[in-house]
């Protein structure tokens, strides 16, 4: 019933085949696909033209809600990419491509594969050198490479987001934005959240995107440190939260927060008279003088 195929055209039912899978974005399983096609087309043809467009990587293996499995039609052009790849080869991808931007390391795969974990290496090897998916290291465990999709941007979750460069803690770079946000709330007076992040964004400090949630966590730093005030908004069409340069700073040092006892290592054996005591201690008659 499929037939031969033509020069650069599929045979007849490997095409029905595509136009009923077609209409099912999201998969549609065997049975849904033997009750589209003609009463006419015997299981065995049904079974051997869906081999052929899985050969020819026209097809993706899915699970549906039921647990059934489904196909979805994969496009011409991105079958090109997966040309002379195998079976197990596809399984692996798939499940990488299920991932996300989250990525999955090889132990889940494993899981999710059966495929033992020598196997699994060589695939991604395959996989990698044909720029098909890439590795990822996550900030919260470097030592473990999570893999998924090239052409995907790795979720803040696994990248620490704008405060990580190369998967390092960036201290110098969150210093510069947290004096340019002080600059401009000294500088303005007032100013609203949403102002402070348009200022922050038009300097092009960051390589990433900022979100406004992000200069929010900067500039709160600054309010725990007594140097910005957060203040209500004035008018009621006003929800931003606002900001003010610090009408009481908080000194970096004060008399009740260096007094020499609280770090002293021999603290418990100071006593009056004794070898070590309060008389006698130059670093408590230096306080004394502060």
């Amino acid at each position: 019933m499929s037939g031969a195929k033509g020069k650069g055209a599929a045979p007849p039912l490997e095409e029905q085949l595509l136009k009923l899978i077609r209409q099912h974005p999201q998969g549609i399983t065997d049975e849904a696909l033997e009750a589209g096609l003609p009463p006419a087309i015997s299981a065995d043809e049904r079974v051997q033209a869906i081999n052929n467009l899985l050969q020819a990587n026209r097809l993706q293996l899915l699970k549906s809600t039921g647990g059934k499995l489904a196909y979805k039609e994969v496009s011409v052009e991105e079958a090109a990419k997966f040309k002379g790849l195998s079976t197990e080869e596809m399984l692996v991808y798939q499940c990488i491509k299920t991932a996300g931007n989250t990525g999955i390391w090889t132990k889940d795969m494993r899981i999710r594969t059966n495929l033992a974990q020598p196997q699994i290496t060589k695939i991604l090897k395959v996989l990698e050198g044909r720029r098909l998916v890439k590795s990822v290291k996550n900030v919260n465990n470097p030592s473990r490479k999570v893999y998924m999709l090239s052409e995907l941007e790795p979720s803040r979750e696994l990248t620490g987001g704008a405060w990580y460069t190369e998967n390092q803690f960036d201290s110098e770079f969150i210093n510069v934005l947290r004096e340019a946000c002080f600059s401009y709330i000294q500088r303005q007076g007032d100013a609203s959240l949403g102002a402070v992040a348009a200022f922050i964004r038009a300097r092009g400090f960051s390589k990433v995107e900022l979100r406004t949630e992000d200069i929010q966590t900067i500039i709160m730093t600054l309010v725990y440190d007594g140097r910005v005030d957060e203040v209500e908004p004035e008018g009621e069409d006003d929800n931003e939260d606002h900001y003010r340069p610090a009408v009481l700073g908080v000194p970096d040092a004060t008399p009740l927060t260096d007094v020499p006892c609280g770090v002293c290592p021999v603290v418990g054996e100071c006593h009056d008279g004794g070898v070590i005591s309060p008389q006698t201690c130059v670093y408590y008659d230096k306080w004394l003088e502060f």
